[in-house]
């Protein structure tokens, strides 16, 4: 067996052991060696082709956002970041992962964290995962029709609409791509769930919100859903959607995770499933397992719901969008360069 071959990247000594000998306990992976900073790593990537790099975000001399853009633009590696919880750290995430870092790991405490055990099967399993990655950005096919679905487009019925989006690794870049081509005038609300923990989701609303013409925010609780506005869901939070007097509201639970995961995609959805009046457009984008296809199969059991996945060759990870395409629901399978006017299409 070929065993996964990575590089760590920390400024910190005492982090660079910790990360390897955490790595080194699982036989499917060799640490074939450290950086310590962001320019070290650009040069041992070139030098040693590492099949995956974790990178710390603040180093000295070349930070992480910049050594993953220059590593991604010259010799693309799967790279997950490490970064500490605080609001910068987490600003700077989204700056990586926008950079071109596939997933990242939070720190439990801090630059220094001696409770990294903590997050020690968490950083095998997405080195494992990553490792998988698609990172050749192949080009736009155009968008096709599934073969087996007949093309159900939403009969034009005078129904308020929702767009609902699910999606884990890869995540923040595919919904970058997706709201850059949203109007401010979009006819319906969109309400995202990404795989994240909680005090990211602000931060990656914000840096949508800055890129886009669409307002985008994370989501509060018992808010008034508005035409024209991004709601994602806050790390930590399960969001389930509710109609009072006629209006739609969103609202944030604590209870267990669904899955593995809190948010989840399957939450949302089985809960707009109970929405009779709105016609749906429910989206499953990149992503690791098989979140939302519980949901999906409730969406159309209820009707009113075009189903649209993203596309193998434009996923990062083609776990959440296969798992909903073998569920025969899926209506468009769509190149993710595609995905906002599709959207568009169906509203």
């Amino acid at each position: 067996m070929k065993q996964i071959r990575v590089l760590i990247v920390d400024d910190s000594a005492f982090m660079r052991k910790l990360i390897k000998e955490f790595l080194s306990e699982d036989p499917r992976i060799m640490v074939i060696d450290t950086a310590r900073n962001g320019q070290e790593a650009i040069d041992k990537t070139l030098k040693l082709k590492p099949d995956v790099i974790t990178m710390d975000v603040e180093m000295p001399v070349l930070n992480g956002i910049d050594a993953a853009r220059t590593i991604m633009n010259s010799s693309p590696v799967p790279i997950i970041m490490l970064s500490s919880t605080t609001k910068v750290g987490a600003e700077n995430t989204i700056l990586a992962m926008e950079a071109g870092a596939i997933d990242f790991i939070a720190k439990p405490s801090g630059a220094i964290s001696l409770d990294l055990h903590k997050v020690k099967n968490s950083l095998i399993e997405k080195v494992i995962t990553s490792s998988k990655a698609n990172i050749s950005t192949k080009k736009a096919l155009s968008p096709y029709k599934l073969e087996n679905v007949q093309k159900r487009s939403l009969k034009r019925e005078h129904k308020d609409k929702l767009v609902l989006i699910g999606t884990s690794t890869g995540g923040p870049r595919a919904l970058q791509q997706v709201f850059t081509k949203l109007p401010t005038d979009l006819d319906a609300p969109v309400v995202v769930v990404q795989h994240m923990p909680a005090g990211f989701t602000r931060s990656l609303a914000d840096r949508l919100n800055s890129l886009s013409n669409v307002s985008v925010k994370e989501a509060e609780d018992h808010e008034l859903l508005q035409k024209g506005y991004v709601y994602i869901a806050p790390g930590g939070f399960h969001v389930r959607l509710y109609e009072k007097m006629g209006r739609l509201y969103v609202s944030l639970h604590k209870d267990d995770p669904v899955g593995g995961h809190r948010p989840a995609v399957n939450v949302l959805f089985r809960s707009a499933s109970k929405l009779k009046d709105y016609q749906k457009i429910a989206v499953i984008m990149t992503g690791m397992g098989s979140d939302g296809t519980e949901g999906i199969i409730d969406l159309k059991e209820a009707g009113s719901t075009v189903v649209i996945a993203e596309a193998e060759e434009s996923c990062i990870v083609y776990g959440m969008p296969k798992a909903a395409v073998l569920t025969k629901k899926v209506d468009e399978i769509v190149h993710l360069e595609s995905i906002g006017s599709a959207i568009l299409n169906h509203l």
